[in-house]
């Protein structure tokens, strides 16, 4: 038990220390195609924030190519998040730790405050847990409580290794193609009901399908 506690820490250390540098060079060999990038730049150009939302298994790519950006990191407090937190650190990003799962209102209120003090927040809406394609209130309600819009973003990568993950994490093989996808901005009301609320989650999610299929299909 000693010796595999000893080898997993080892691994650990590696990860930290090398895999957001195998990561990068990694995406930096994607053969990339952007549908409708043309609607962030727009909101970037005039100097306004967003809430930036994607699927769990697909988050390589996105928050590769928004790196050195003024990006707030959703992730979570597990041992994967750690990784993670080491990765988009390195990217530029400031990274808060939290789940929705365990400690949700505070995670909420802190995505909201860094929203209004001009903060773009990136996050994985069926994260950390799932269930996966399944979109949690937090994208929606940081959004709405901001008055910020809510961009969903689908990713395909045509040639990869799915990962016998709960979220069917997708790992990119070099040189392949992809194509990313955004929606246009999506507005809420201030004054949404719940039932508003639950709807709208509902549209976004369903959207983000969409999208996530439109950006699998390569000619």
């Amino acid at each position: 038990m000693k010796l595999k506690a000893i080898r997993r820490d080892i691994l650990r250390f590696l990860g930290k220390s090398f895999l957001w540098i195998a990561a990068s060079v990694l995406c930096k060999t994607f053969r990339l195609t952007f549908v409708n990038k043309s609607a962030i730049d727009a909101l970037e150009a005039e100097g306004k924030n967003y809430v930036l939302a994607f699927w769990h298994g697909t988050m390589l790519l996105p928050w590769y190519f928004n790196r050195k950006k003024n990006f707030i990191a959703l992730v979570s407090k597990s041992k994967d998040g750690e990784l993670l937190a080491k990765i988009l650190k390195s990217w530029g990003y400031e990274v808060v730790r939290g789940s929705s799962s365990r400690d949700g209102n505070i995670v909420l209120h802190n995505m909201i405050d860094y929203s209004k003090n001009k903060r773009t927040v990136a996050l994985t809406p069926d994260g950390p847990r799932g269930p996966i394609y399944k979109m949690k209130a937090g994208a929606v309600i940081t959004a709405q409580k901001s008055n910020i819009p809510l961009v969903l973003v689908g990713v395909g990568i045509k040639k990869k290794k799915i990962l016998k993950s709960w979220d069917k994490f997708e790992v990119p093989a070099f040189f392949s193609k992809a194509k990313v996808v955004y929606s246009t901005p999506i507005f809420f009301k201030n004054d949404m009901s719940y039932k508003e609320t639950s709807d709208m989650i509902t549209f976004c999610e369903k959207k983000l399908n969409e999208l996530q299929e439109e950006a699998g299909r390569f000619q």
